[in-house]
């Protein structure tokens, strides 16, 4: 069940990011609103189904409720991302902050720890047919900061796609956007320093709150990590092709490749073992096989 939906509303999430290059104007501005919260829904839900409402409400308590917070903080002071303004294109506001904002927050967030957590050996064995259980010895310190850190870069990094496209379009500006990363104008580089102050501060709050729950990946996260790597491959496209933004590309696929290479690597070679183990496993017809 969880899996069927989280696939499907993944299904509707790419079929809108591939209309948006297509689209112009208020219908892309109502396109990107329609996608953050299909995000959101897609993440919250999948946090839902699979490991229950602790690990939702966490989610959406640092994330949404974090994230509403700190960009309510950024609009009225300039800190920790720089002095900026929304337009009115997003939707409504709250305290100068698009609604949909601390959604889109979310939305990448729990993907991101996901990916995080698998690349940590956070992979779980399921008992019996039972609740999946973590694997190894437990966490130790080195790899719960290595956990932090993969989600950290995992999430700061998507803005390096995400920022140079929003600005582009003018859903937000920079009131003084010096110095900023070469060719990336607009966008201070304090904002990149920003998305990673607050993305390392959410990561280390997301599982105190979330509890063990969040410290597994099994099946039913494939259409998670499905998410990170579509986002992460399909914003390269989209910026280097569709969206005129060579630039962003260039830095977006260099940033999230921190974690999402390490990712696609570690998934091919998880399959290879499976397909070795399956094929080892196979009866052999003797005069057939003993030919091979």
């Amino acid at each position: 069940m969880t899996r069927r939906i989280s696939w499907a509303l993944l299904a509707i999430l790419v079929l809108a990011q591939i209309c948006y290059p297509l689209t112009t104007g208020a219908t892309r501005a109502g396109l990107t609103v329609a996608t953050v919260v299909l995000g959101w829904l897609l993440s919250v839900g999948h946090a839902l189904l699979s490991r229950g409402p602790r690990v939702a409400a966490a989610l959406v308590a640092v994330a949404t409720g974090g994230g509403f917070a700190i960009e309510a903080i950024g609009v009225a002071t300039g800190v920790p991302f720089g002095s900026y303004d929304y337009s009115g294109e997003l939707g409504p506001k709250l305290a100068g902050v698009p609604l949909i904002i601390p959604l889109a927050w979310t939305w990448m967030a729990w993907p991101a720890w996901l990916a995080a957590v698998r690349l940590t050996g956070g992979t779980a064995a399921t008992v019996g047919g039972g609740r999946p259980t973590a694997g190894g010895s437990g966490s130790t310190v080195g790899r719960w900061v290595g956990r932090i850190a993969l989600a950290t870069v995992g999430l700061a990094a998507w803005d390096l796609f995400l920022d140079p496209q929003m600005v582009a379009e003018g859903y937000w500006v920079w009131r003084d956007a010096t110095p900023a990363l070469p060719g990336l104008p607009g966008i201070p580089v304090s904002n990149y320093l920003g998305w990673l102050l607050f993305a390392v501060l959410m990561m280390s709050a997301l599982r105190p709150l979330a509890g063990p729950a969040a410290e597994h990946t099994d099946r039913r996260d494939h259409p998670m990590v499905a998410l990170y790597l579509w986002t992460y491959f399909s914003s390269i496209l989209a910026h280097a092709v569709f969206l005129d933004l060579p630039a962003s590309a260039l830095w977006g696929a260099a940033g999230m490749s921190v974690t999402a290479v390490p990712l696609a690597v570690t998934l091919l070679r998880a399959r290879r073992a499976r397909d070795t183990r399956r094929e080892d496993h196979q009866p052999h017809r003797p005069g057939v096989d003993a030919t091979r």
